[in-house]
């Protein structure tokens, strides 16, 4: 489905090249880049190869992964339950509200009780960690190829 909506103005060039106009254009004289540069800041690759960053990014996959299988399991457990367990699913608990509901509910209460768990693991062990290395970055300075 190419070109569907036609405008009824004349086409511009690039329209009917079908590239893209270039938003920011060099000046005749200026060369590419030949490297990623960066004007200052801190120096990213230094900070991934330091052992304190290895540190910081395993113990972050040893929070974040045993606790996201765990919900990705407790989800597919409450889908399969309701796709294969109708019965079960819809046994009364009290009034009108049966064990589909309350599973269901707590997926809400998981996920909340999850986001309080890394807010708290954030606060106490990332993000000090975090401020650590960037304190000991050092910084690059203008024109210093990455």
């Amino acid at each position: 489905m190419h070109n569907v909506a036609r405008t009824t103005g004349p086409a511009a060039a690039a329209e009917d090249t079908g590239q893209m106009p270039a938003l920011f254009d060099r000046a005749e004289g200026d060369a590419a880049p030949r490297g990623r540069r960066r004007t200052s800041g801190p120096d990213y690759e230094q900070i991934q190869r330091s052992p304190q960053f290895r540190s910081l990014r395993s113990r972050f996959r040893r929070f974040v992964f045993p606790m996201s299988i765990g919900f990705f399991v407790w989800y597919l457990a409450y889908v399969v339950l309701a796709a294969y367990a109708g019965e079960f699913m819809s046994t009364p608990v009290f009034g009108l509200v049966n064990v589909g509901m309350l599973l269901g509910l707590g997926q809400f209460v998981t996920t909340a009780v999850i986001t309080a768990l890394y807010v708290r693991f954030a606060d106490r062990e990332m993000d000090p960690r975090a401020a650590e290395i960037r304190a000991q970055a050092t910084p690059v300075t203008e024109g210093t190829p990455q």
